[in-house]
């Protein structure tokens, strides 16, 4: 009954319009007032939260990904993709794929990627013809792939609340994440070929014109390989993958494309700094939250309950996708990170489950949050671009929930489709 009323009490806060580190912070503040009398140590608890080293990781990360939106990198991606598909039923909506699947790699954010991939794809997709629903449906999806792929935000956040490797969450997201972009693109050729026949294709690129659009490509393709495969070899940190790719993305976005200048690398590091602190502060009132639940031993009582449930491992990660894909219709997957997995951490560890496969199944559900009603931010995002109704775009979107839910049962069934990549890897 205690963890009904503390949840209710909090979503009902948050649902007033407060932003959700204050609702976060006041409510267990106030929890820890009226159970314990005083504040008692808050202060400490939010430094011990944010007094870590991994957590250097996401304004370098952050860093990395705005210099390289600003350096314009997604023309000659968006241009390479198509020139290798072109030929292809929904060769632009693969190339579309394509080109989400690599800046995935690069951003690390769905928004992110939806937005950047959507201004250069959607125009095009509904000159040759697409439907509009299909046009923004395959775009919102396609940007859900920022937050599976790495590098990944939500991603580092989890490794750090659970103190699980982020370079092994990392590798765990890779295959995943391939195979739900391999699913989008079967989805969009077997759904052009039978309803967009009249879409205009072009002629398969020769090996010339191929040869010349990966060159051009090159430098953008290169980062996120540099990024993961350094940690993959057990060359570097996440941190340290994080610092060197802010580099590599710095010295491509000044000397190869000469597309920035000081200034917009003043402004990159301006809004990485606002996006991590904006991040930082959520995380400050999910510690004061998640402390008052650690003194009214809530997740002891939640251990006790599963164990007299007797729900085994299955029945335990179906109750949780299931309340994760309900919240994600709400809150901000940051938010649900913080406040589900301190709670559930210790249910976890005594039903033996896997964080890190545990951890991939929680990203690909935070990614049906993007594009689910009433607060998918990816949807809101096609509408910025297109100025479109909300109600073409979440119908476009449709068929790709459905096909997010079918990986992540995929996932729950297989886990080495998670833990394959991450047993390989070198230095785990």
């Amino acid at each position: 009954m205690t963890i009904a009323l503390a949840f209710l009490g909090l979503l009902l806060l948050l649902f007033t319009g407060l932003p959700i580190f204050a609702g976060l912070a006041l409510f267990g503040a106030a929890l820890l007032v009226a159970t314990q009398g005083e504040l008692g140590s808050v202060t400490e608890v939010i430094f011990g939260e944010l007094n870590r080293y991994l957590l250097v990781a996401i304004p370098l990360f952050a860093f990395m990904a705005q210099v390289m939106i600003r350096g314009r990198i997604v023309d000659d991606l968006y241009r390479t993709a198509y020139t290798l598909t072109r030929h292809l039923p929904g060769g632009l909506g693969i190339a579309t794929i394509a080109a989400c699947t690599v800046f995935a790699a690069i951003s690390g954010s769905s928004v992110a990627t939806a937005l950047t991939i959507g201004a250069v794809a959607i125009p095009q997709m509904l000159r040759f013809g697409y439907e509009p629903k299909a046009a923004y449906g395959l775009v919102a999806a396609g940007g859900t792939l920022g937050i599976l792929i790495p590098p990944s935000g939500p991603m580092v956040l989890y490794g750090v609340t659970t103190d699980t490797s982020i370079g092994g969450l990392f590798m765990a997201g890779i295959v995943p994440g391939l195979l739900m972009a391999g699913v989008f693109v079967a989805w969009s050729m077997v759904h052009t070929a039978i309803t967009h026949r009249h879409v205009a294709r072009e002629p398969r690129a020769t090996w010339r014109e191929a040869a010349a659009a990966i060159r051009k490509a090159a430098w953008a393709i290169s980062l996120p390989v540099f990024v993961l495969g350094g940690m993959y070899a057990g060359v570097f940190t996440a941190t340290e993958a994080a610092a060197a790719g802010a580099w590599l993305a710095l010295l491509v976005a000044l000397l190869v494309y000469r597309s920035v200048g000081l200034r917009a690398v003043w402004d990159a590091a301006l809004d990485a700094s606002r996006l991590s602190a904006m991040l930082f502060m959520i995380m400050a009132g999910a510690s004061v939250f998640g402390h008052i639940l650690t003194k009214l031993r809530v997740p002891q009582q939640i251990v006790q309950t599963i164990v007299g449930a007797d729900i085994g491992v299955a029945g335990f990660l179906v109750v949780m996708m299931a309340l994760i894909f309900v919240l994600g219709m709400f809150l901000e997957s940051i938010a649900i990170i913080l406040i589900t997995t301190p709670v559930i951490l210790p249910a976890m560890q005594h039903l033996g489950i896997d964080p890190i496969w545990y951890g991939v199944l929680l990203v690909i559900n935070l990614e049906l949050a993007q594009i689910t009603p009433p607060v998918g931010m990816n949807l809101f995002t096609i509408k910025a671009i297109t100025k479109a109704p909300l109600g073409p775009i979440v119908r476009g979107s449709a068929p790709y929930v459905l096909l997010m839910i079918a990986v992540m049962a995929l996932v729950m069934v297989w886990p080495q489709i998670a833990l394959w990549l991450p047993g390989t890897m070198l230095g785990r």
